[in-house]
């Protein structure tokens, strides 16, 4: 579990295919202070497992499912990563809860700055948009994010000066790709009123008939 606060920056040192999966090793500082094989670190929002590590860098591998569904499809040996760690049973949660398991992905629209912050169009699939609610919370490339507009096939972001100077959407231009999950619990309740309404025999048309 993951709370959508972005811990630093880190760089690809490699990206190398196996029978099965693909290897990132990634340099980092902060998220390796108490790094143990095994330990869950969110890049750009997706939940990895290290699976070795130095002082400097550690590696996890991808499956190629991940690597195409999500933006890490767009890395490259230099390409800067948001790292968060798993958070332990005694932290803060600074952001919202974000499970580390992308929906999908949204492509940056525009930048806009307003004041001191930055206003970030980010357009989505239908499917994801409609998870999405005014003022209700995002994870964009691992950051979490409070959503200030949303149509059917969008969002709007703001990010403080903070913010976008220590993650990596202060990097991505127009047209890149990012991560999207969606509010986790937004997600659960969506699904069980969904199953709800498929296994009853009331619907609008019901209610209409009825005079509702």
């Amino acid at each position: 579990m993951f709370t959508g606060i972005i811990e630093e920056i880190g760089q690809i040192m490699s990206i190398q295919a196996t029978a099965d999966a693909i290897a990132l090793t990634i340099q980092a500082s902060k998220v390796l202070e108490d790094v143990q094989l095994g330990d869950s670190i969110a890049v750009n929002g997706v939940c990895l497992t290290v699976t070795t590590f130095t002082s400097k860098s550690f590696t996890a591998d991808v499956m190629p499912e991940t690597i195409d569904a999500t933006s890490l499809r767009s890395l490259s040996r230099g390409s800067v990563v948001n790292l968060e760690r798993a958070m332990a049973a005694n932290g803060r949660f600074g952001g919202h809860i974000v499970s580390g398991h992308v929906d999908g992905v949204g492509t940056l629209l525009r930048k806009t700055p307003k004041g001191n912050a930055v206003y970030v169009d980010i357009q989505l699939p239908k499917e994801l948009a409609a998870q999405c609610i005014h003022k209700g919370s995002i994870c964009i490339d691992g950051i979490s994010l409070t959503i200030f507009n949303v149509t059917d096939t969008s969002v709007t972001v703001s990010l403080i000066p903070h913010t976008y100077a220590e993650t990596i959407l202060s990097k991505k231009q127009v047209g890149d790709i990012v991560n999207i999950e969606c509010d986790l619990f937004g997600k659960y309740v969506q699904h069980f009123l969904a199953q709800r309404q498929a296994s009853s025999n009331i619907s609008r048309d019901f209610l209409t008939q009825h005079g509702f």
